[in-house]
């Protein structure tokens, strides 16, 4: 069933949200200064792109430079992701089929406005990184 959904999902509104934040992580990789937030863009566009069956898990050791971090990633690209990812969720909640995409979207929002500081990790072992 993950399969599937992930392809409906890769056809409807995967592809695009993962070329969203690939442009987010190669402007954040050019401004030189925010290569972290480069890096943090790129490991979200593979969560955009296939989505069910892994899940977003905070790190314990993240500190009080994620929580800086995040607060200019907001700011400057979070915001507009979050945007993208509601937008598109009410989009895909219209349809009776789209509405599982629509809720994996409006799941998204917090990691798109917060990425610094959790992991992507298996749905079958969420706890692995504790």
């Amino acid at each position: 069933m993950k399969t599937i959904l992930n392809l409906i999902w890769l056809v409807l509104s995967g592809f695009w949200l993962a070329v969203a934040y690939v442009v987010a992580g190669v402007i954040c990789c050019i401004l030189i200064i925010t290569i972290p937030f480069g890096i943090a863009a790129f490991r979200i566009a593979g969560y955009a792109l296939w989505p069910f069956g892994r899940t977003a898990v905070d790190r314990r050791d993240a500190g009080a430079g994620s929580l800086i971090g995040n607060v200019i990633w907001i700011i400057f690209a979070g915001w507009w992701l979050a945007l993208t990812h509601l937008v598109t969720g009410f989009a895909l909640c219209i349809t009776l089929i789209g509405i599982p995409l629509g809720i994996a979207n409006f799941k998204l929002i917090p990691v798109s406005l917060m990425p610094l500081g959790r992991e992507i990790v298996p749905t079958d072992r969420p706890f692995a990184t504790r």
